[in-house]
């Protein structure tokens, strides 16, 4: 037990990319012809850790695109801003129903981490986030056929004391028997099961923001940018602001 503390403790201080992880921090309830706004931050959130725009960690992953995907199924790319601890888009809804907002970043550099005994992986991050537009709620589009992603498969929006329904999948199928855990500020965090269906429940008890992260393992080596790596290492995300 003390290994494993002491081995996260280092993998956090040996390099804020690997700790930390991308989302999309939006209102999950929009208004039709109102503009909407959507935020991509990156950081450690149950910590307090927001990360600058202009620092070495986040420009270490600005290198991600970021779409809507409409009620109707169209798809549409948002051009991001900078901002001080955050990039910035919006869109106006045209449509009533639930919009899907996919982030998707595959251009990360290898991470040799032999000597924390983790080994040389190439990290990718996928995140998402829901907007409801009127009463017709959907889960959230399949948007990472090659990778990990988080499906909100909720038929209400979320609100306090209320229960989330989320399906974790790996390359469109279930991701059983896997850990998924729940953030929220100062540092409390729950961790999860996936059932055999990849699916989990949990219930919102505070009117806050919960951040929601799962990791898997590919092992599967390869190479990218002309380096070699052992593994993929996969991290997706999915918030909930209330």
């Amino acid at each position: 037990m003390k290994k494993n503390i002491l081995l996260v403790l280092m993998l956090f201080l040996a390099t804020n990319t690997f700790a930390h992880y991308l989302w999309i921090e939006t209102n999950p309830v929009g208004k039709e012809h109102e503009k909407h706004e959507i935020k991509v931050r990156f950081g450690e959130y149950t910590y307090g850790v927001i990360e600058q725009v202009n620092g070495e960690a986040f420009q270490g992953v600005n290198d991600f695109q970021l779409w809507l995907i409409a009620p109707d199924g169209s798809k549409t790319t948002l051009t991001v801003n900078p901002e001080k601890d955050h990039y910035t888009t919006s869109f106006v809804p045209t449509q009533k129903g639930t919009y899907t907002i996919a982030l998707d970043n595959k251009s990360m550099k290898v991470l040799d981490y032999t000597a924390y005994d983790f080994g040389i992986f190439k990290p990718q991050y996928h995140a998402k986030a829901r907007v409801v537009v009127g009463n017709a709620i959907d889960k959230t589009k399949e948007t990472n056929p090659e990778g990990i992603e988080i499906i909100d498969l909720s038929d209400d929006k979320p609100g306090k004391d209320q229960q989330v329904t989320l399906k974790v999948q790996f390359k469109g199928k279930p991701l059983a028997k896997n850990e998924i855990v729940i953030y929220v500020a100062d540092l409390w965090s729950k961790t999860l099961e996936t059932d055999e269906n990849g699916q989990v429940s949990l219930k919102l008890p505070w009117q806050t923001m919960y951040t929601v992260e799962v990791t898997y393992n590919e092992q599967v080596p390869g190479s990218f940018n002309n380096t070699a790596y052992e593994f993929i290492w996969h991290c997706a995300t999915y918030c909930i602001p209330l």
